[in-house]
């Protein structure tokens, strides 16, 4: 008899992988490939674009109610959080599947972008503590790169099976089940919770205070305000670059390649983490941000040509994707053990920060076209980069053990 599979690849390496593919489904194959297959769920479901624009955006609070959550208790019930992640990912699939009428696809819509704001923070822990210390942002950084293999699925299934969007999201629901079983078999769940990223002298979790200190949350201010001014530029990219190029000439099969080439981008994190990891979080957020910057800034100025703009959208895939790793990274190092929460914390305050630019750059976009529209995005991202720049490693806040950040 061969020997089992976790004998083959470590337990480790399997969560990594389980977890990436997680949020592969929660982000890229439901919260993010809503607009993907949107035209066509228009047309059968008789959605106007400003329900549509309505759905979207009660999808985002319901992002933003989960990472909530997760702020609060993913430090004590990771698995919890896990497995919640995937039971809305899977039945927001299931029932955007099998909706009937524009009510039950709003709300499974809205059930599954819950999903991904629980499944961030939960697996941030979990992936914690099943990997070594010192191969801690590395693989945080792998695990979070799973949206560009999500989107560049979605691009796929919207390539082979669009219009029936309801097969592609049914598929969708399966995959969720298996990953979700996959993250929860695999982690070590008798072990004891260990410092993320610390000494095992560290203490448990469980031994949090509720809340993160004040010092905590100003420690955190400039990356905050970073997150937020990132969310804000990058709208420009997702809510309207498809747009940006169909209205410059290109086809519906372009534009879903246009979507795969995002996708390809976010996957290559996963090559390029160990070297992003090896920088720091300061480093990283600056050739991540800059990246997004210019990626946005050149489909304004090249949204007809083919090549530039496929290589554009890869650009901009790769550079958000890496940059929310970094954001992962940043938090981890001001407190190891608050992790999660501060994953959770900066990734809400970056989704808000999408709806605002989404609505700002709309205005703009409608007064003035969508070429300028990217070009503000683009100023918009520049300050992200240099919001934080002044930002220096303080002392580590009173919740938090003295730890010596692990990058390889």
């Amino acid at each position: 008899m061969k020997r089992p599979f976790l004998f083959i690849v470590s337990r480790a390496t399997g969560v990594v992988i389980a977890g990436t593919a997680l949020i592969a489904v929660t982000y890229g194959l439901v919260r993010l490939a809503y607009g993907l297959f949107l035209p066509d769920i228009q047309a059968d479901l008789g959605v106007d674009a400003a329900v549509a624009g309505f759905i979207s955006s009660a999808a985002s609070v319901g992002y933003c109610g989960g990472a909530i959550v997760g702020f609060f208790i993913a430090a004590r019930h990771p698995r919890l959080l896990v497995a919640a992640a995937g039971a809305s990912a899977v039945l927001g699939a299931a029932g955007m599947a099998g909706s009937n009428g524009v009510g039950t696809f709003a709300a499974s819509a809205v059930a599954g972008s819950l999903g991904a704001g629980l499944a961030s923070p939960g697996l941030v822990r979990l992936v914690g503590r099943n990997v070594a210390a010192a191969a801690n942002d590395r693989s945080q950084a792998i695990v979070n790169s799973g949206t560009g293999p999500g989107l560049a699925a979605a691009g796929i299934l919207a390539l082979v099976l669009l219009p029936d969007w309801r097969l592609a999201w049914a598929v969708v629901a399966v995959i969720g089940v298996l990953a979700t079983a996959a993250v929860l078999v695999l982690d070590h769940a008798g072990k004891a919770e260990t410092t993320i990223g610390a000494d095992a002298a560290a203490p448990d979790a469980r031994t949090l205070p509720d809340l993160p200190s004040r010092s905590w949350f100003a420690h955190h201010a400039r990356v905050i305000v970073a997150a937020l001014l990132l969310g804000a530029g990058s709208a420009a990219g997702w809510n309207f670059g498809r747009t940006l190029i169909v209205e410059a000439g290109a086809s519906d099969e372009t534009s879903a390649v246009a979507w795969i080439a995002i996708g390809a981008g976010g996957a290559a994190v996963i090559g390029t983490a160990r070297w992003l990891a090896s920088r720091g979080p300061r480093a990283a957020w600056t050739i991540t941000t800059l990246t997004v910057g210019a990626s946005t800034a050149m489909l304004a100025v090249v949204p007809g040509a083919l090549i530039p703009s496929l290589v554009a959208f890869a650009a901009f895939g790769w550079a958000y994707v890496a940059a929310t790793g970094a954001l992962i990274a940043w938090t981890t190092e001001i407190d190891p053990e608050r992790a999660p929460s501060g994953t959770a914390l900066l990734f809400v305050v970056l989704v808000f920060g999408q709806a605002l630019g989404a609505a700002v750059l709309g205005v703009v976009a409608a007064g003035a076209g969508l070429v300028p529209a990217f070009i503000v995005g683009a100023v918009v991202t520049l300050a992200a980069t240099v919001a934080p720049m002044r930002w220096r490693r303080a002392a580590t806040p009173a919740s938090a053990p003295t730890a010596t950040r692990a990058t390889g």
